[in-house]
């Protein structure tokens, strides 16, 4: 009898372990699963440059889409000799500039609102200029057409180029510089048109008359700039996509940093960007995914035929008039929410902008963010700051890393998880910093830079109010 109790007794203590034993594993696999979910795990030369060129599979081979590329990376036609890469240092500089701009933009512009359209995509590069991480796209100007490589940014209105005969002064651009005499569809807008008066709304100066043809003046944040004639002109964006009556500004003035490209496609709101100007087109429509590294490729795309069905949108903001205001509630990483109040981002306020480097957060969120993120990131050694970077890494011993996921908690209940190389900015592998930076005062506006959009397919539905974003928009 005695021996049958410690039979059953040794029976309950073995099933005991096991369901012990199961339990512990199954929630170790939960553990592991919940790391891997709230982690990113990659090579660190996944975050370095490459020599070689590497379009991106996805995205770019949409119908009526202009490809993006990084200036200074190998998918790019710019030389050395035309594009001198800026420092690290000097990035910072200008981005600083940039955000700066944008501010004292922000205190004077009104917003100018039109309607509706169809389909196009152009391919994005990541140049150096009115900021110092902006994009570039190539696109046709009149007739016969010239192949331009334009930056293209959402935080300014007026397309331009420079224009023979450069009466004041061009600075040097990979293309020959276009030259309107030479085409047979280039019109001089008249100082009394009434598209001449919207410029003041466009580029914030006054428009200017010469022997009654209309003057465009435009000045950038790093006291880069372009004056010139404000023309018309036939734009060729593919072979399918072409816009006759193109209004631009023709520089015959130009200076400042821009590195190479022949000037800048607007995608702003005012109804002189080329948003508005296709609308009829395009119903005010247009998207793009900027290349997680400079040897991949992005794209442009106007019109709607080109927007995945897996795009989750938020509202865009009514408090920032001339860019493109978000409302940002909340933020995690690694799956812990930041302790930070709603009203810290209420205060602040939040815009898109493909043309600022990095992302401005108040401090106080970027207090908690930072703080957050290192906790997460004890195994790795700290080292000084880079410029406006402050939470940067030494990695020379590592081959592979594990970070945190980094997300965005935007308005209409859309969460955004940042790419890896949207959450670190790399300078070599000793100098591997948190790609976010606090803002001077908690009432600064906050700005989702370009970096953070890396990979992401971003799209802007002006007409619907909304801007959506959706995952893996490219490489």
């Amino acid at each position: 009898m005695a021996s049958s109790n410690s039979l059953i007794l040794l029976l309950s203590s073995c099933s005991l372990f096991f369901v012990l034993a199961v339990a512990r594993k199954e929630f170790a696999l939960e553990a592991s699963e919940q790391e891997a979910h709230h982690f990113h795990t990659l090579q660190l030369s996944s975050f370095l440059p490459s020599s070689v060129c590497n379009p991106s599979a996805i995205g770019g081979k949409k119908s009526g889409s202009l490809e993006v590329v990084h200036k200074h990376g190998p998918c790019s036609k710019f030389t050395k000799d035309t594009v001198k890469p800026l420092t690290v240092e000097e990035i910072f500089t200008h981005d600083q500039s940039r955000v700066d701009s944008i501010r004292a933009k922000l205190a004077t512009n009104p917003l100018n609102k039109d309607t509706l359209g169809s389909k196009t995509t152009l391919p994005a590069k990541s140049g150096s200029t009115i900021g110092s991480g902006n994009y570039i796209v190539t696109v046709g100007l009149g007739t016969p057409k010239k192949d331009l490589s334009l930056i293209f940014d959402t935080g300014s209105d007026l397309t331009w180029t420079q224009c023979q005969p450069c009466a004041r002064s061009c600075y040097s651009q990979q293309e020959p510089i276009f030259a309107p005499s030479m085409s047979t569809t280039y019109t001089n807008i008249s100082c009394s048109s009434n598209y001449c008066s919207d410029l003041m709304s466009a580029t914030g100066n006054t428009p200017g008359c010469s022997s009654s043809t209309c003057v465009y003046g435009i000045q950038y944040g790093d006291q880069s700039f372009s004056v010139g004639f404000f023309g018309k002109e036939k734009l060729t964006l593919t072979s399918k996509d072409v816009v006759d009556g193109f209004f631009f500004g023709c520089g015959q003035n130009n200076q400042g940093l821009f590195g190479g490209a022949a000037g800048l496609i607007g995608l702003g709101r005012d109804k002189l960007s080329i948003v508005s100007q296709t609308a009829n087109k395009y119903g005010k429509v247009f998207a793009y995914c900027l290349p997680s590294r400079t040897s991949s490729t992005g794209y442009l795309t106007f019109g709607s035929g080109g927007v995945g069905s897996n795009v989750k949108y938020t509202p865009l903001s009514t408090s920032q008039n001339s860019f493109y205001g978000l409302d940002l509630l909340g933020m995690s990483v690694g799956g812990t929410k930041l302790p930070i109040s709603s009203t810290v981002f209420q205060t602040s306020g939040m815009i898109i902008d493909s043309g600022t480097v990095i992302t401005r957060l108040p401090p106080t969120a970027y207090s908690a963010l930072s703080k957050t993120f290192r906790a997460q990131m004890t195994k790795y050694p700290l080292t000084k700051a880079l410029s406006i970077l402050d939470t940067c890494y030494d990695l020379s011993n590592f081959t592979t890393i594990t970070i945190p996921k980094i997300t965005m908690f935007w308005g209409g209940n859309t969460n955004v998880d940042i790419a890896p190389q949207g959450t670190l900015y790399a300078n070599g592998v000793q100098q591997v910093c948190l790609a976010f930076a606090p803002n001077g005062d908690d009432s600064d506006i906050g700005i989702f830079g370009n970096v953070q959009q890396k990979s992401i397919a971003v799209v802007y539905d002006v007409t619907g109010g909304k801007v959506g974003f959706a995952p893996g928009g490219c490489a």
